[in-house]
């Protein structure tokens, strides 16, 4: 008996001797954590809200998704090793700022890249000669829009309120196509029919590409568009509706769904 209750006093020894983590290194490692969070916040991933229809099905509005900021960016020495680089490509969803009104973040597909050739027939897109095949586009409404289904074969309407556009339009046509410029993409938005896209204001610039949307992280009923925010009160108020809707107005089939 003795023997045994000394072998328990040895191991309880052990255990007291293994080493524990201090206060002080608790905090270092959570110091650590949240650094590294906030470095990836501020440098690599940004939250938006998607506020308009345009991107129907794929992005509702409500939607609140993050966008990788790097994977477009031109790689340095400092990210080059740890994030990864690629060029736009076609079919890519990208946030970029608007061409046309300053200030105005937009997101779209990317449908044609630089020396694309790019025409519509009855709303159905061709590219370089081949008809695409799209099953995320949606036709909603249904209508016939003879400058929209049919660009850039029709003269531009009064849809267009570019005046800009309209004048530098034709320089671009050759043999029915319209030709993607150098440093430039041609992007339209999935819901086809209601879209405000290159067809109206023109090409998205390489500079003004902000990144690429990764997944939905909440998805809500009520987007933040719907009030005016005039002033505190109108921000306490929506404030306080997502505080009381969050569980009945959150699209929880939505959470953390891969935008593609």
């Amino acid at each position: 008996m003795p023997k045994k209750e000394s072998a328990v006093l040895v191991e309880e020894s052990q255990a007291d001797e293994r080493p524990r983590e201090t206060t002080v290194e608790f905090l270092a490692s959570l110091a650590g954590v949240l650094v590294t969070g906030l470095f990836i916040i501020t440098f690599v991933l940004q939250a938006f809200e998607i506020p308009s229809s345009s991107m129907e099905d794929t992005l509702l509005i409500g939607d609140h998704v993050f966008v990788n900021r790097e994977q477009f960016a031109s790689p340095t020495k400092w990210t080059g090793p740890l994030l990864p680089y690629r060029n736009i490509r076609r079919s890519d969803i990208v946030v970029f700022l608007s061409p046309e009104e300053q200030g105005l973040f937009v997101v779209k597909r990317i449908i044609g890249v630089p020396g694309d050739r790019i025409h519509l027939r009855d709303g159905v897109v061709y590219r370089n000669g081949e008809k695409l095949v799209e099953p995320y586009a949606r036709h909603k409404m249904g209508d016939y829009s003879p400058y929209r289904d049919n660009f850039p074969a029709v003269e531009p309407d009064y849809s267009v309120r570019n005046e800009e556009w309209k004048q530098e339009l034709p320089s671009h046509i050759q043999d029915g196509d319209i030709v993607v410029p150098a440093a430039s993409y041609f992007a339209m938005g999935d819901n086809r029919d209601v879209s405000y896209d290159s067809r109206y204001w023109g090409f998205i610039p390489q500079k003004n590409v902000i990144g690429r949307p990764m997944f939905i992280y909440w998805s809500f009923i009520t987007p933040a568009n719907q009030y005016e925010m005039r002033g505190i009160g109108d921000r306490i108020g929506f404030v306080a509706h997502i505080i009381i809707h969050f569980f009945d107005e959150t699209r929880w089939s939505r959470t953390f769904r891969l935008v593609q």
